[in-house]
């Protein structure tokens, strides 16, 4: 008996570790035995990368993803999240470094055990932004065709991405091609960044995207001088109407098929609105060109449209009064009332009241006789005299009667 406890307490902390180690190898195999893997692939998402640095290249997939779910789960893409955190990403010399990949599922009674890579290799790279040019690249031009150069909207792009790649971008190029029915150019283009080799340079941003491309192109083409008309609509603000109209420049060069120019007295402008205005009208608009044609440099106008106020003459019947009057003359006019005509504004004119004018005929010095007055007239801002009908009043000086002597008393 001794010798059997003496065996079993003989060395008994190894002994008792080794059947833990045995009984956590036996759950684990059971569990091993109860999880389910899912094989992929699974896009694994960045999150906290730094705003000055590109993450270079493609990171690869999540694969062979094991976890414990219920029986009746079943799974996707959509069960599960992969995610490499870059705030605590430490690139070493050449820009390398090596992150932690992180997976979990936004499903409760999912429990992700295992994945495949645990961990991925990111290079950083310093973001950069530069300007290039736009070049067009028209290709080869069919025989019997003319074509003038190209006009884009935009010369210059921002080309935006990791440095040693924005590094070989040398321009942005539009690539169009001329068809052989000879019609012109006029579409938007997607811009293309590529080194000085002409080879496109990838991943970068390109601000703008595109741009507007216009190539004349003819068989028989020509250029003619032509008078710009500005095409104006609308309405003026009440009380006001359009005066003059002025555009710069006054002719244009435009360029197109001769047998189309041949007919061609002018050109139009886009259309300028004065509706509701009540001050000069000043827009830049663009020439209003039919297909085929194209302006000779700039194809903008500068269109004024002076305004002024509408004018007409209202009529009054206004009293007189006496200036300068003697209490020992007597005054005698020939009228009583005088018709004005007054000028102005349209709205100045309609707030003026007949009742407000009173002419003042000035008598002061005149001597016993008769004698021809021009009556005066005090008007408001805006306004001005345009007619008095009678033009001249006469005016009659007598000699006031001496008044009777007091009769004397007793």
């Amino acid at each position: 008996m001794t010798r059997v406890l003496a065996f079993i307490f003989h060395n008994w902390p190894l002994k008792l570790a080794a059947v833990a180690l045995a009984t956590v190898l036996y759950v684990a195999l059971a569990l091993s035995q109860n999880a389910r893997e899912w094989p992929g692939p699974l896009t694994i998402d960045v999150v906290n990368q730094p705003a000055s640095a590109v993450l270079q290249g493609a990171l690869p997939p999540v694969t062979n993803v094991r976890y414990f779910a219920p029986p009746d789960i079943r799974v996707s893409s959509a069960s599960f999240l992969a995610r490499i955190d870059l705030a605590g990403a430490t690139p070493d010399a050449s820009g390398l470094a090596t992150v932690a990949v992180n997976v979990t599922s936004p499903d409760d009674q999912i429990r992700v055990i295992d994945w495949s890579p645990r961990q991925v290799g990111v290079r950083l790279d310093p973001l950069r932004t530069k300007t290039v040019p736009v070049v067009v690249d028209r290709g080869s031009v069919p025989a019997g065709l003319q074509v003038r150069d190209p006009v884009v909207d935009t010369s210059e792009v921002t080309v935006s991405g990791s440095q040693s790649v924005v590094s070989q971008v040398t321009q942005a190029v539009a690539r169009v091609r001329i068809d052989a029915s000879g019609v012109s150019v006029d579409q938007s283009v997607d811009l293309i960044a590529v080194d000085a080799s002409g080879e496109a340079v990838a991943p970068v941003r390109i601000e703008p995207s595109s741009v507007r491309v216009k190539i004349l192109v003819g068989s028989q083409l020509g250029s003619k001088a032509l008078p710009v008309n500005a095409v104006v609509t609308g309405t003026p603000a009440s009380g006001f109407e359009v005066a003059t109209i002025t555009v710069k420049p006054v002719v244009v060069s435009i360029e197109g098929e001769a047998g189309v120019l041949s007919s061609l007295l002018k050109v139009d402008t886009g259309p300028v609105s004065v509706s509701g205005a009540a001050a000069d009208v000043n827009q830049t608009v663009p020439l209003s060109l039919a297909t085929g044609l194209s302006a000779l440099g700039s194809s903008d106008v500068q269109v004024t449209v002076h305004l002024r106020a509408i004018t007409g003459t209202r009529s009054f019947t206004a009293g007189m009064v006496l200036s300068g009057a003697r209490d020992d003359r007597t005054y005698a006019l020939s009228t009583d009332q005088v018709l004005v005509t007054l000028g102005g504004t349209m709205s100045d004119l309609a707030g003026l009241q007949g009742s407000g004018f009173i002419l003042t005929v000035d008598v002061d010095g005149l001597g016993p006789g008769t004698h021809e007055v021009v009556p005066r007239v005090t008007l408001p801002a805006g306004v001005n005299l345009v007619a008095l009908s009678p033009p001249r009043i006469t005016v009659d000086v007598g000699t006031a009667p001496s008044p009777s002597p007091s009769p004397s008393g007793p």
